[in-house]
């Protein structure tokens, strides 16, 4: 990954679930991707072979290369040409003067002393610079003797520092190992963690849901009761005697004592097993001062 300056989240790779597989997909498209293109290659390649028409270049590089430089050469000489026929104007009179001047033989002496003289000094400065060019070599072969000696040198320095074993290299060793395991371990526990908090969250979801579900059911319940309270309260004012007054409210308040233990049985039943949860309700209370 480093190699193919590839990020990866080594975090999700611990994890070793689908967001590992996910930061693996990073790598193995990489791959996939160079299989492919090595097998298009190959294609090209053989297509090329068995082609009919083949055209070697190898053998007219070097004819090319001389052929670009005779194009640059010419492009080069044209333009100084240019540029020199542009001063062929002024040029020409100064021409004409000077083959119409008379030639002298003093002047002519004095010109060709001047330029052997010039050539000599050249031959003296060449003449010189090999010297200097002996000098240098000697000089550069002293420095590379000196330091073939001290690279002989701090080669047997190299090998004996090898040869001797450190005093403390066994402890590193050990520490090492014990470092090796420890990382596993601790990669162990971090997926345990991770694992376990996972199922923490599920088991609260879960939890949560069905205590919704018990405060919906008694939310019914108590809708149900209420609408049963009622509907006795509205028969029994109908009746005539007093006597059948006094046993409907009888019958009445037998029914409400069924209706509340039915309740209670109810949510006792719903809430059967769940200490820990919580119970959520109102300080509202009922219509009337009796309910």
């Amino acid at each position: 990954a480093t190699k193919a300056h590839i990020k990866l989240n080594t975090k999700k790779l611990y994890q070793a679930d689908g967001y590992a597989v996910k930061e693996l997909l990073k790598v193995t498209s990489v791959l996939y991707g160079a299989m492919n293109t090595k097998g298009v290659e190959r294609a090209d390649v053989s297509e090329e072979d068995s082609s009919k028409f083949k055209f070697d270049l190898g053998s007219k590089i070097a004819d090319l290369k001389a052929a670009r430089q005779l194009a640059s050469e010419i492009t080069s000489k044209g333009a100084s040409l240019y540029d020199l026929l542009g001063k062929e104007v002024e040029l020409r009179e100064a021409r004409t003067e000077s083959i119409a001047r008379p030639l002298e033989i003093n002047e002519a002496e004095k010109v060709m002393k001047i330029a052997i003289d010039c050539v000599l000094e050249q031959v003296q400065k060449t003449k010189d610079m090999l010297n200097n060019v002996a000098l240098d070599e000697a000089n550069l072969e002293a420095k590379i003797e000196k330091r073939k000696l001290e690279l002989e040198r701090s080669q047997k320095r190299l090998q004996t520092l090898q040869s001797v074993r450190p005093a403390f290299m066994d402890e590193y060793e050990k520490i090492e190992e014990q470092l090796q395991k420890q990382y596993s371990s601790y990669l162990e526990k971090f997926r345990n963690l991770t694992y376990m908090e996972q199922l923490l969250d599920d088991h609260r979801r879960t939890e949560q849901e069905m205590f919704e579900e018990a405060a919906n059911m008694l939310r019914l319940m108590q809708h149900r009761l209420k609408e049963e309270e009622q509907h006795p309260l509205k028969s029994g004012n109908n009746d005539d005697s007093d006597v059948e007054i006094q046993e409907d409210e009888g019958s009445d308040s037998e029914v409400e004592d069924r209706q509340i233990t039915k309740q209670r049985t109810a949510t006792e039943t719903l809430l059967r097993g769940r200490a820990g949860a919580r119970i959520v309700g109102t300080m509202q209370g009922g219509d009337t001062e009796e309910d």
